[in-house]
Order: C-alpha cells, then sequence, then structure tokens
C-alpha cells in the first residue's frame, strides 16, 4: 500500500481485479516486440497480478521456496523474478553469497529494491535489467520461475542460461505455455512450434535432477 500509494479500503479491490486488468491490458496481436509489453505497458498492473497470485497460491509458492532452498548457493541468478519473493529468500540464506535480480520492468525492479531495503537485505542484491549488466560469466544457481512462457524464443533463453552454467550449477524452471481456458492468459506463448522447439533445446542442454516436492517446477544441471 505504502509502495503503490493505495488506500487500506481499496486494497481487496485492487488486488481482486488485478488478473483481469492486466489481461485486458495486452494489445493481442498487435504487439510487435512481446518485452514492449512489460517495459512499455503493464506499469504497476503487473504487480498487483503478481501480488494477488501470491496471495492464492500461497502454498505453491511456500514449496517453491523450499525447493530453491535445496539447491540455492553462491552466485544465484533470479530471472524475470517479479515481486522479488524467491530473490529476497534467497538473500537471507547464509548460503548465498549474492543475488543478482534480472527484470526488464524497471516497476519490478524499484518494488523489489524497495522490499530489500525493508528487509535489511539489499547489500546481498544487485538490480539489472538483462544478464549481461551483471557483469557475472558463471552463476552457481539460476533461478527462473513463471518467466519462460512469456518469451518470444524461450529455447533461446534455455541455451542462454546452459552458457552462464558450469557443471557444477544448479537451475530451476518452471513453464505454462497455455493462454487459459477463457484467454485470461494472453500474454502467453502456446504456439506449437515454439513449445516443440523449447522442449528439444532443454533435453538437448540440461539434465533433471530429482527432488522430491511434488510441484511442477523442477532441478536441472547442465549435461557434461
Amino acid at each position: 500500500m505504502e509502495y503503490l500509494s493505495i488506500k487500506e479500503c481499496d486494497l481487496d479491490g485492487f488486488l481482486a481485479n488485478a488478473k483481469i486488468n492486466l489481461a485486458n491490458s495486452h494489445p493481442g496481436d498487435a504487439l510487435n516486440d512481446v518485452s514492449d509489453f512489460y517495459t512499455e505497458i503493464v506499469g504497476d498492473r503487473h504487480v498487483a497480478d503478481l501480488a494477488a497470485w501470491h496471495i492464492t497460491s500461497r502454498d505453491y509458492i511456500a514449496d517453491t521456496l523450499k525447493l530453491q532452498q535445496r539447491f540455492s548457493r553462491d552466485l544465484v541468478l533470479d530471472f524475470g523474478g517479479g515481486i522479488g519473493t524467491h530473490a529476497l529468500a534467497n538473500a537471507m540464506s547464509s548460503k548465498v553469497e549474492h543475488v543478482f535480480f534480472v527484470d526488464i520492468n524497471q516497476t519490478n525492479r524499484n518494488f523489489v529494491e524497495y522490499r530489500a531495503k525493508k528487509l535489511g537485505v539489499e547489500k546481498k542484491l544487485t538490480f539489472c535489467k538483462t544478464i549481461q549488466d551483471t557483469q557475472i560469466l558463471k552463476f552457481d544457481t539460476v533461478v527462473c520461475l513463471d518467466v519462460l512462457e512469456h518469451l518470444a524464443d524461450p529455447a533461446s533463453q534455455i541455451n542462454n542460461f546452459s552458457e552462464i552454467m558450469d557443471s557444477n550449477s544448479i537451475a530451476l524452471f518452471n513453464w505454462y505455455f497455455y493462454k487459459g481456458d477463457k484467454n485470461e492468459y494472453p500474454f502467453h506463448i502456446d504456439d506449437i512450434r515454439i513449445v516443440e522447439k523449447f522442449f528439444e533445446t532443454l533435453q538437448s542442454k540440461f539434465l533433471e535432477v530429482f527432488h522430491p516436492i511434488l510441484i511442477t517446477t523442477r532441478a536441472y544441471r547442465k549435461i557434461r
């Protein structure tokens, strides 16, 4: 409320309408570049949508936090980290040296920096627009949750992750290549050719690492 200047009495309505407001802001086929939606159009609507989703999906998110606690260490890349819940949790971990929070949305970066200062962990986080901006050649942990389905070419991003990991690095990925029963997620990619290329690339670059938590997020290491 403090960050978004929302009155407490308006908060429930703000969050309840978050998903539909974000979906309605999507220009559909008129969008030439997928990244434009997140850099130029969404504003604070994406923050609201993510906040609402965190409330309704808190059990799932709790499990993803348990999962990253099993694997995260040393230099962590949080790619497309949204409102920063996972990045902040990693920053609090004694196993993590530093977290590089990468998100193309300036509002998201500002909001997570605000949260980090409130929690007193700002010195363990660096905020960047691109992976290149981090100036880190190799990461020990890569976290990319609820992002790949938003990218025009998720296979290319998988290749990029492979290049910045070594044989001991671990990546945490999930995806949802589905626009919803009623097009609730118009910003998700579902083109069968793009999806097949993604899975082919994933299987050629990474080997899944078993974990016992029953969630859709999976752990991977590079194929040596």
